[in-house]
């Protein structure tokens, strides 16, 4: 499939010392490779995004506490990962 891209000049030059520098073989390999970059960061936004969904269910099931509360707990959470 063939698909043309149009890239700021900025991009365009940036993309082009990519492969001048011979980390890449030419322009197309670099646009894949923002590609697969942006790729992996939007399944880690939609990660996160499930996660806060989780915590925002699990809250409306079991309810929330002040900080206040927690931070004896917490103390002890920190020093029991650290080990």
């Amino acid at each position: 499939m063939a698909t043309n891209v149009h890239l700021t000049p900025e991009l365009e030059q940036f993309a082009r010392d990519c492969v001048e520098a011979g980390r890449y073989n030419n322009v197309s390999e670099v646009v894949r490779s923002a590609l697969r970059l942006l790729q992996d960061a939007e399944e880690r936004r939609g990660h996160f995004q499930r996660m806060i969904s989780d915590a925002e269910h699990e809250a409306d099931r079991e309810g929330t506490a002040a900080i206040e509360s927690l931070i004896p707990n917490l103390e002890e959470i920190i020093a029991t990962a650290e080990q």
